[in-house]
């Protein structure tokens, strides 16, 4: 019997239907080779109403070098027109690497024994948390292995609660994102009332029958509750979620439908998609190798990736970690991403005392410190930004995408992106990165157009000159 497709079914296998994939990707392979339809289509994203599934693969199947062009250019103007030349700078925090999965492409999983395995205590993340605080960080993202035993939803609430606890000289980590496994909605609810901004659960795969041979043990093997965890995550109260795939573990085109088929049936559900969208790819680690998994992208299909997501969900933000060069990282800032990680550690501490290497979840590209970074994007003529505003504001979900598509946002994002900026610059930078920052912030006051904004920001900023901290709008 066939399973029917269903956005606005609760079960898995409808929402992420196989044979809805399959038929668009056939679709794709005929209507990617018809020009005029893929331009009909790049004009339809630029009226900033997104595409759907279907049509987003046509461009991604798509070959033309104009079409591609065009794809480009359009990716460009749209991240432009929403976000300005903002990029949001946060950084993961590894709490346990405990976990009783098998993951195959992880160096956490259960079988491996020479890693070395290790949980922060409530002081050690004391230690971690100032040290990234003491960097210019403000805004966390939690990874923890799943672990019953050694890494219960109670340990997670107490570090959250130690995290949000500490401040240090100026620095406060004023938004603590949750990537942890699948859970249920009493779980779910209670990271809510911890204060937890964006929950972050990766798919890996939406294949169903390679996701189960990637996960051939533990709780994860079962696609169909961590497929639906979202849904739990937004009758828990979650508004602000995050999904991605590691792209690399399986046929891309496949994927690359699969997220955006999620996205919709979460607008069908709850009336509002994920607030961020991750891009990983297959990385090096431990007893893991890349040429173990054959379906690994390019950085040119990598680029591509990104610049029809941003088209095709612009009011989503687009996430990218120290996985990917230095180089990747500046050619995908260009077409979409919106948020990057800096200076990260990947293994269970490292912030505070040095990285054990053999304790790392995988290997890290850009190894720049968060000084540096924050050179390089004012350097190339971006706004770094450490805004933890809309969530603590209560503007999240549907709230936040309301105001978003209206451009309402930008009164807010704008002059915050500034504010946290100059915080960053007075506390943490080096005497160059200061000097540049303050350029930066002297010409993009200009370009905030609501002169009341303007003028309410130019206060604050001298407010931040004489010390005081932590305004927003």
């Amino acid at each position: 019997m066939t399973i029917p497709y269903n956005p606005a079914s609760p079960k898995a296998e409808e929402f992420i239907n196989h044979q809805e994939i399959l038929d668009t990707l056939a679709f794709a392979d005929e209507r990617s080779k018809d020009p005029d339809y893929c331009r009909s289509l790049l004009e339809k994203a630029r009226t900033l109403k997104g595409l759907t599934h279907r049509e987003a693969s046509v461009l991604l199947a798509c070959e033309d070098p104009s079409i591609l062009e065009g794809i480009y250019d359009l990716a460009r103007e749209i991240k432009d027109k929403i976000y300005g030349q903002r990029i949001v700078l946060f950084a993961p925090l590894y709490l346990s690497n405990y976990c009783v999965n098998g993951c195959v492409y992880c160096p956490y999983h259960m079988k491996n024994k020479h890693i070395a395995r290790k949980k922060l205590t409530q002081d050690e993340i004391r230690k971690e948390v100032i040290a990234l605080q003491d960097m210019g960080h403000k805004r966390l993202a939690l990874e923890a292995g799943e672990d019953p035993v050694n890494n219960p939803i109670d340990y997670i609430l107490e570090c959250i609660h130690t995290i949000y606890s500490i401040k240090h000289k100026n620095g406060a980590i004023r938004r603590v994102n949750v990537n942890i496994a699948a859970t249920t909605v009493e779980n779910y609810r209670k990271l809510k009332e911890a204060g937890i901004g964006t929950y972050i659960l990766f798919q890996e795969t939406y294949h169903k029958e390679n996701y189960e041979k990637l996960h051939p043990t533990g709780p994860k093997h079962d696609y169909a509750y961590h497929t639906e965890a979202m849904d739990r995550a937004m009758e828990g109260g979650i508004d602000d979620v995050g999904v991605g795939v590691l792209f690399g573990l399986n046929m891309y085109r496949y994927d690359f439908a699969g997220i955006l088929m999620h996205k919709e049936h979460l607008e069908t559900m709850f009336g509002v998609g994920p607030h961020t969208i991750s891009v990983p790819r297959i990385r090096p680690a431990d007893d893991i190798s890349v040429q173990s998994f054959p379906n690994a992208i390019s950085d040119a299909m990598f680029k591509k990736i990104v610049a029809i997501l941003r088209i095709t969900v612009p009011y989503t933000g687009i996430i990218i970690s120290t996985r990917e060069s230095a180089a990747t990282r500046k050619a995908v800032l260009e077409v979409g991403v919106s948020q990057i990680s800096g200076a990260s550690r990947t293994s269970v501490g490292g912030y505070a005392e040095e990285e054990e290497e053999d304790s790392a979840q995988f290997e890290v590209s850009d190894n720049r410190t968060l000084d540096q970074v924050i050179n390089w994007l004012l350097t190339d003529g971006y706004i770094p930004s450490f805004c933890t505003a809309c969530y603590r504001a209560g503007r999240t979900g549907d709230r936040f995408m309301s105001l978003a598509k209206t451009g309402e946002i930008s009164n807010c994002c704008q002059p915050n992106a500034l504010l946290t900026l100059r915080e960053y610059l007075d506390d943490y930078a080096s005497p160059e990165t200061r000097q540049k920052g303050m350029e930066a912030i002297k010409k993009e006051l200009n370009h905030i157009p609501n002169p009341q904004v303007r003028a309410t920001c130019e206060a604050y900023l001298q407010k931040i000159d004489g010390g005081e901290r932590d305004f927003r709008f």
